[in-house]
């Protein structure tokens, strides 16, 4: 009975911790958004409320006016967020796979290498030269895909842990002995029995693609390639433009702009698809998170 007692204080502390962290979480993204449907005096003059004194959509108004853009910027973040993700689970999952099997040659010196970049890189300017120069990528859909987050060494550690931990070996040797080939051990076994990892992993890469910007800022010039990210960081530097120009100002044009509640809308805007995505895949993000930060 005591030991019963004990659970359910346990549990009521837990629960609340758990109830503290939720709001916490929440908050923000409730402030955000009541934010983009306040009117800009109001923010100006009374500051940030999770009621707003006075609604208005205008900041939703303005970023409508351009409501084909941003069809089309979402299209093409669609687009190369699949593609992407796709790419970066298939190099990442074939790369850990090969590094889990314990009789590869030179498996120390190639884990070291991938272990190496996490911590050095080229650069900035050598890598758009690279890019620009020599691989022609500049205004392409592929300056959107190929750069920074088309496989990550992190990706890489996080899937081959998992796949030395929770696949067991003695599955590799008796597919081995029915003569399956390493490709077929893949499809056939690492594939359907890392679907948590893959999930994660596959998250990672997305969110990465999602909320990326400087690709665009970097290597896109066509608006026409616009991702709904570089559209809308283009919007907010217009917008800043539009108010620093004293003779916009002088005319009135500046203030006819909600800049405060418009930049609120513009990133919910961007993160409202990530938030209707994220709870269908929390639970393989969990778990995958879980077993592949174990040390392997």
């Amino acid at each position: 009975m005591i030991h019963s007692k004990s659970n359910q204080r346990y549990q009521i502390i837990i629960n609340a911790v758990l109830l503290l962290v939720t709001v916490i979480m929440v908050a923000p993204l409730v402030l955000l958004f009541m934010s983009s449907v306040s009117s800009e005096s109001s923010l100006l003059n009374n500051g940030y409320s999770f009621w707003p004194k006075e609604f208005s959509m205008a900041a939703y108004q303005y970023i409508l006016t351009n409501g084909q853009t941003i069809l089309r910027a979402y299209g093409v973040t669609v687009i190369v967020t699949i593609i992407g993700t796709i790419a970066n689970l298939v190099l990442s999952s074939t790369a850990a796979y090969a590094l889990s099997i314990k009789k590869l040659p030179f498996r120390n010196i190639i884990s070291f290498y991938v272990f190496f970049t996490m911590l050095f890189s080229g650069g900035l300017v050598p890598s758009y030269l690279m890019w620009s120069n020599t691989f022609h990528i500049k205004n392409t859909i592929w300056a959107l895909i190929v750069p920074n987050f088309m496989c990550s060494a992190m990706n890489i550690i996080l899937m081959r842990t998992y796949f030395m931990t929770s696949i067991p070996e003695a599955l590799y040797e008796a597919a081995k002995i029915d003569g399956a080939s390493y490709l077929y051990i893949y499809h056939k076994i690492v594939v359907p029995m890392g679907k948590p990892i893959f999930v994660t992993v596959g998250l990672f890469a997305g969110l990465g693609y999602w909320n990326d910007w400087t690709n665009g800022l970097y290597y896109i010039n066509d608006a026409k390639l616009y991702s709904i990210q570089t559209l809308l960081n283009k919007m907010i530097q217009d917008i800043q433009a539009l108010q620093a120009n004293a003779a916009a100002a002088a005319s009135g044009a500046a203030m006819t702009i909600p800049t405060v509640s418009v930049r609120m809308a513009i990133a919910f805007v961007a993160l409202a698809p990530i938030l209707v995505v994220y709870p269908f895949l929390q639970k393989y993000f969990a778990e995958g998170i879980a077993m592949g930060a174990v040390k392997g």
